[in-house]
């Protein structure tokens, strides 16, 4: 069998400062003698009209023009900001900059081939195109890779705390999922994935929305089959304040900055176990309607609409042959989304502060093991840099336990 090629897609805008030192990153893999790179240096084209962007607008020539200079032959560019060639109407954002590059290596790529997903801020060591190469390689059945990732911090405090607060969130959720084995126990982050072009072929390629296009992207994937979230070599993305997309992780720097930390709450360990219980009741489900708060709450969200008189689940019986496509079938209503959904309602109904949460969440897991300044009334306001950062370090100790056991059982 031909060894798949890979193909790395890179989203840019306004990405000057930043996109030189990944491209040298890339330049300096190692293991791996061929593979290309496309980067869509993009922007709406209203911005052309727009005084209040034409730094934007400036930086992305400059960029052009420094590609043009500087590329080597596997960087291939597609120009979607200068003047005429930007963004129109609602196709617009770093969604339909990757759906341009996906598609447009979809129409030459092998079935095998790799599409590796990467920001243009995004720093990776020497080793890790040859990682992902050997996992797929290692593990033919795997679709798709959900790359573990770290943000490494910049010696700037107000900028360090914010990150250390949002990863705090993630990888708590993750987590969380992770432990009463979710089907969906992944972080989406759009420069951390990794798949196999057949596979986004049969999911029909990237969902184009302005943000979170990556948790629809691996949403999609998982539900297609089961994916890899391990992955020897790691992601180093940028942490860093930017409003370029409406969703993610400069957005939440910005909001978490001004002090808003709502959309990215730290969910109590005891909110998932209604989740769990209802994964533990599936086969009861198959046979007769029952209730717990999480299909409670999917009823809620998803009637029959055919037919009011029966449920949901009654629908999924009459449609399925045995229960292991009746557990499917449930997963594929309850994702994902609906999973969120659950958790922000239910974390409204609970008064407990963040930190308490944190805290009785590490202790459940580690024990004694959690440091011994943190106590249950410790406030993230009051914590140093580096206690944050050692709280972080806990976490992601965790999180990567998990990760490869959480992989070891599907590959």
């Amino acid at each position: 069998m031909n060894t798949p090629k890979l193909y790395v897609a890179i989203p840019a805008m306004d990405e000057l400062q930043d996109l030189p030192a990944t491209l040298q990153d890339l330049a300096a893999q190692s293991a791996i003698s061929s593979f290309e790179i496309y980067i869509c240096v993009n922007q709406p084209e209203e911005y052309w009209q727009n005084p209040d962007k034409k730094q934007i607008c400036d930086n992305n020539q400059q960029l052009l023009r420094w590609l043009t200079e500087h590329a080597e032959k596997n960087i291939h560019v597609l120009d979607y900001a200068s003047p005429g060639k930007g963004w129109t109407g609602k196709k617009f954002g770093v969604g339909w900059a990757r759906k341009v590059l996906f598609d447009h290596i979809l129409t030459f790529a092998n079935p095998d081939d790799i599409i590796v997903s990467l920001d243009a801020d995004t720093r990776i060591r020497p080793g890790y195109l040859s990682s992902i190469l050997t996992n797929f390689k290692e593990h033919p059945a795997v679709p798709a890779i959900s790359v573990p990732y770290y943000h490494p911090l910049t010696d700037e405090e107000a900028n360090d705390r914010a990150i250390l607060r949002y990863e705090m969130y993630m990888r708590n959720y993750a987590i969380n999922l992770y432990k009463i084995g979710s089907p969906y126990s992944f972080t989406a982050v759009g420069s951390a994935i990794a798949m196999r072009a057949k596979a986004l072929r049969k999911i029909g390629g990237i969902t184009p929305v302005k943000s979170g296009e990556d948790f629809y992207l691996v949403q999609k994937l998982r539900k297609m089959a089961p994916i890899s979230n391990w992955n020897e070599e790691m992601v180093y993305p940028a942490a860093r304040f930017s409003n370029r997309v409406f969703f993610g992780t400069g957005p939440a720097l910005i909001k978490g900055s001004q002090g808003s930390w709502e959309s990215y709450p730290i969910y109590h360990h005891s909110l998932f176990k209604a989740i769990d219980e209802t994964y533990h009741h599936l086969p009861e489900l198959y046979t007769e309607d029952i209730e717990t708060p999480f299909l409670t709450f999917l009823q809620q969200q998803m009637p029959n609409t055919k037919n009011p008189n029966e449920s949901i689940w009654q629908s999924i019986r009459n449609n399925v042959k045995d229960l292991p496509h009746f557990v499917q079938a449930f997963h594929e209503k309850a994702d994902g989304l609906r999973i969120l959904q659950f958790l922000r309602q239910e974390h409204k109904e609970k008064t407990m502060a963040e930190e308490s949460a944190l805290y009785e969440n590490l202790k459940h897991w580690i024990g004694d093991a959690t440091p011994d300044w943190y106590h249950e009334n410790s406030t993230f306001d009051t914590m140093s840099t580096e206690q944050l950062q050692e709280l972080r370090e806990h976490l992601f100790r965790i999180e990567m336990d998990e990760r490869k056991d959480s992989s070891s059982t599907i590959i």
